[in-house]
């Protein structure tokens, strides 16, 4: 599992105008499983997105067709974690660690 942790390099004015954009990609991710969360950052410089089901690989390629990358108005910070504990809600996406 990954955290997708967006920074916003531009003021918030800037990412505004590519937002539609990146709702419409956000919105396709969560269509195909890959996305289970995602919000707005407090304060409001950047996002986070909990994304499954991919390779650290597959999700690089993600990032860096956000409309936000594309348009160079965010820059990501990826972290993988295995989520080994989850709530009832969350458990098909619960993960195993390998030795």
């Amino acid at each position: 599992m990954f955290i997708m942790e967006l920074t916003y390099t531009v003021p918030v004015e800037a990412v505004e105008e590519e937002m539609d954009a990146h709702i419409a990609w956000v919105d396709g991710y969560y269509a195909s499983g890959v996305f289970l969360a995602s919000g707005r950052k407090v304060p409001r410089d950047g996002g986070v997105i909990l994304a499954h089901g991919v390779s650290r690989a597959e999700v690089e390629r993600i990032a860096e067709e956000d409309p936000f990358t594309v348009a160079g108005v965010c820059a990501y910070r990826i972290t993988e974690f295995i989520a080994t504990k989850t709530s009832s809600d969350l458990a098909p996406v619960r993960e195993t660690p390998t030795p």
